[in-house]
């Protein structure tokens, strides 16, 4: 299999001599930061109950060392199928995975390792923090962690069973809830409900990443729905998604879940619309879509942040 040489910006060893910014670096931490929004969204929706400031630090830990972990086992087992090696179009550092193992920064064997001990530091805290809060936490962790595995490695390999958008949404889902619970100790309907939006917007990510992806994930056999369809086609996808999440939030607002100010947080709607847009246009023009790479990012940050600020305003 040819090499294909590294971009500008990507990494290189000679750049991430230093171990500590290496390792850190491999966890792609850029992208962790739609944990933290989903977490604070978890936090916002048990406001009413409980909130503990240790217990909230411990569970925003713990969130994005599991999302550490997929990213780094993401890249491990793209390695393995070859996908990022053969991948042309890649738009980094969104898409392509981070190229650590590709441009010779970390070799596979530690890029496994590293993931899997990020995985077993997740583990070794949640069941601390199931100890204190129950239970139902155990529920919640594992569902997420085998998710975060299952989406790209084998022998499951969701992603490219055209499972990967499910795998998405109920893994952000799963950190709403999880956030929830640790505060409320106890299982509600609430989190589920109101992080679906937010689960939606996160799904978007993934799916406007994979039409840069879509011809080295066809070549390794990822065939997921971007893959299997047109681009042309596929990218109604985009919009199916978008309408959802706004359907959803809307259903939300009417039904009594969310309060009326809750409508402010459909603003991120506005980015993804003209996220939608570019995609619409230059679907299968992997090198055109960045900016709405970009703003599919936004929006996914802007919902939650928006609906948390909303909810801790109406516990005033």
């Amino acid at each position: 299999m040819s090499k294909i040489a590294a971009t500008p910006l990507e990494p290189t060893p000679a750049a991430l001599a230093n171990p500590v910014k290496r390792y850190l670096l491999a966890t792609r931490p850029a992208f962790l930061s739609i944990t933290l929004a989903g977490c604070l969204l978890g936090f916002a929706t048990a406001l009413a109950t409980a909130f503990s400031w240790p217990l909230a630090l411990l569970t925003l830990l713990l969130a994005l060392a599991a999302h550490a972990g997929v990213n780094v086992l993401n890249d491990y087992y793209d390695h393995l199928n070859g996908s990022d090696a053969v991948n042309v179009d890649r738009l980094f550092p969104f898409t392509g995975g981070s190229r650590f193992i590709q441009n010779g920064v970390m070799s596979p064997g530690q890029t496994r390792l590293y993931g899997l001990i990020l995985f077993a530091a997740v583990i070794a805290g949640g069941l601390w923090l199931i100890s204190m809060r129950g239970a139902g936490l155990f529920w919640i962790g594992l569902a997420g962690l085998l998710i975060g595995w299952a989406y790209s490695a084998p022998p499951l390999k969701l992603n490219s069973r055209g499972l990967g958008e499910i795998c998405v949404a109920a893994g952000f889902l799963f950190i709403v809830a999880g956030a929830d619970f640790v505060q409320r100790g106890a299982w509600s309907l609430q989190p589920w409900l109101i992080g679906l939006p937010y689960a939606l917007l996160v799904t978007n990510i993934l799916y406007i990443n994979q039409f840069p992806d879509r011809a080295a994930d066809i070549q390794a056999g990822k065939l997921h729905w971007v893959a299997r369809l047109q681009p042309d086609v596929a990218a109604r996808g985009y919009w199916l998604i978008l309408a959802v999440a706004a359907l959803t939030l809307l259903w939300l607002v009417a039904s009594g879940w969310l309060p009326g100010l809750a409508l402010l947080s459909l603003l991120a709607v506005l980015p993804a619309l003209k996220a939608g847009r570019i995609l619409s246009r230059h679907a299968a023009e992997p090198a055109q879509l960045a900016p709405a790479v970009r703003l599919s990012i936004v929006a996914a940050h802007l919902q939650p942040l928006l609906l948390a600020a909303v909810l801790a305003w109406s516990m005033r």
